[in-house]
């Protein structure tokens, strides 16, 4: 799917047929966003905007020359946007090309922040004037966003350590899971930001726009640094978490090895007391004792209940 947007005198007007294009409108485009293209989708923008589309496994590499670079007439940006969802949150790679006054975006993820733009962009169409202050608005935009779900992620992290000290039974496995969910966001956060830093700082030594727009670039790398430094302090409170935990479930299991022990322990002297009379010698006088029976069950509750009173005393049970 194709959309692209041209500015005429009444502001922006969206065109998402590509049979609707002429000559005169390809002229006024300043933003085409391209949402999972097909084949002859690319060809026809290639043909009509004179732009070479890298391939998806270029756009996926992790080098920095391959997330950004700059050439005569255009720069070529691959940047990571975080699809937060419940399941299986991970960074999806979006395409940028900047060239002139127009922008190219490619992605094949529905995103938030590209919704979240249209409705700004028609709001205030003045307000962007080329393709340099649409990309800059919507990473603007994807950063407010990251930060609004590391919060979110902080008080997860706060409600789950209440919890552990508070409501904790025999859920062993769920919380390690949480834990395990919460660190892999957090640590696609924090590759999310990085990438966005790594772009931001080469994209701020380009002279391909002017200098009010740097400053808007500065104000977001300083945010971006903040937000680097908050998902370091979650690695640090979901590892303290994580020790806690452990620290808890190995108290737990010493109760249970404690309580086996002193079982063990009270039942002890009465098996002993059994086996000896249960032993098959001819010569054990207690056996025609008319009371011997009563005496040795009367010594096995009496060998039951000392070890209780010890431990009572002691504070061990």
């Amino acid at each position: 799917m194709i959309k692209c947007y041209v500015r005429n005198e009444s502001g922006i007007t969206l065109i998402d047929t590509m049979s609707d294009l002429n000559e005169k409108t390809i002229e006024n485009v300043i933003w085409v966003d391209m949402f999972t293209p097909s084949y002859d989708e690319i060809v026809f923008v290639e043909n009509n905007f004179d732009i070479k589309f890298p391939t998806k496994q270029e756009t996926e590499e992790i080098e920095i020359s391959s997330r950004y670079w700059e050439e005569s007439d255009r720069i070529e940006i691959n940047s990571f946007f975080l699809v937060s969802s419940a399941e299986n949150p991970h960074n999806e790679t979006v395409s940028f090309i900047l060239t002139k006054k127009l922008m190219v975006s490619i992605r094949y993820a529905t995103l938030y922040t590209f919704d979240e733009f249209n409705r700004k962009f028609f709001a205030a169409p003045e307000q962007f004037t080329n393709g340099y202050d649409i990309f800059c608005h919507i990473l603007d935009i994807r950063i407010d966003a990251d930060a609004d779900i590391i919060e979110k992620l902080s008080r997860d992290i706060t409600r789950l350590r209440k919890h552990v000290f508070t409501d904790y039974t025999n859920e062993d496995e769920e919380i390690l899971e949480r834990i395990s969910s919460l660190e892999d966001l957090n640590m696609q956060l924090r590759e999310n930001l990085n990438d966005k830093q790594r772009i931001l700082s080469a994209f701020l030594k380009s002279t391909k726009y002017n200098g009010e727009l740097k400053h808007d670039v500065v104000v977001m790398l300083k945010d971006i640094k903040s937000l680097i430094d908050y998902t370091d302090f979650n690695f640090e409170r979901l590892e303290y978490l994580q020790n806690i935990f452990l620290g808890l479930l190995s108290i737990e299991q010493n109760k249970v090895i404690k309580m086996f022990t002193i079982m063990n322990v009270i039942f002890l002297p009465p098996t002993l007391i059994a086996s000896i009379y249960g032993m098959n010698f001819e010569f054990m006088p207690e056996l025609k004792w008319k009371y011997g029976y009563l005496l040795s069950i009367g010594f096995m509750i009496a060998s039951s209940i000392l070890p209780l009173y010890v431990f009572k005393r002691k504070g061990w049970v």
